[in-house]
């Protein structure tokens, strides 16, 4: 993977090499021309998906289980998910497969940098970001993702009336993004009738990884929040 851009920025990730199954490697090498893009320029949601169903963005999606949960219960909704962590990707594309799903394609690089160069403006129904690192240490806090230069740079990617929603099972993330959305209502409107936290909604799963974080006895925040 190369990274597309050469823009400074903090990346909000440090791309380790995780362990990959034999079954994630065979996928990534089958199936990686059917689902992955490598745009050079704007993307055409029409044209990748040959359809004008409404795009969802899902950005670090994992091992994909929220993305194949969205996949199979919103067949109308065309879903691209950004990610740069090999075994995540190939656990996706074996899911894709078995499933037959046609409305999923991924890219593999910085979510950052992947926004700002190739999303068009007024092209996404939904923003999700579902558990990213917290980055829990003091001096780590300027690699979270969703602070204040994001929601810039996502803001004229929404469309009117397209949704942001982020969730977390760290606390004090949580409150900083929940004040951040706050901040923002020139733009962004609660939801949940001024109510801080939202109840989880259908299209996000209940995944390994949140499961994992209530046997910690972790609590889970979501946040949506609408484009005006």
């Amino acid at each position: 993977m190369k990274f597309i851009s050469n823009r400074e920025h903090i990346r909000s990730f440090v791309l380790r090499k995780g362990k990959m199954t034999s079954g994630q490697q065979q996928a990534v090498n089958k199936l990686m021309p059917d689902y992955a893009l490598e745009p050079d320029g704007l993307l055409d949601f029409a044209e990748i998906f040959d359809n004008k169903n409404p795009v969802w963005l899902d950005i670090g999606f994992g091992n994909g289980e929220s993305m194949i949960h969205a996949a199979l219960h919103n067949p109308d909704v065309n879903l691209l998910g950004i990610e740069v962590h090999l075994p995540g990707v190939g656990r996706l594309l074996m899911a894709a497969d078995e499933h037959d799903l046609d409305n999923i394609r991924i890219i593999r690089n910085d979510a950052v940098d992947i926004i700002r160069e190739f999303i068009p403006d007024d092209s996404l129904q939904a923003v999700h970001i579902y558990f990213p690192d917290p980055w829990h240490k003091k001096r780590h806090h300027k690699r979270r993702l969703v602070q204040q230069p994001f929601l810039d740079l996502i803001r004229p990617k929404l469309k009117t009336g397209g949704r942001l929603h982020f969730a977390t099972d760290w606390q004090p993330y949580a409150e900083e993004v929940a004040l951040l959305f706050e901040h923002n209502t020139d733009w962004l409107s609660n939801t949940q009738d001024q109510s801080r936290y939202a109840p989880r909604p259908d299209w996000r799963p209940i995944t390994k990884f949140e499961r994992r974080g209530q046997r910690l006895n972790h609590a889970s925040f979501d946040l949506i929040w609408t484009k005006n």
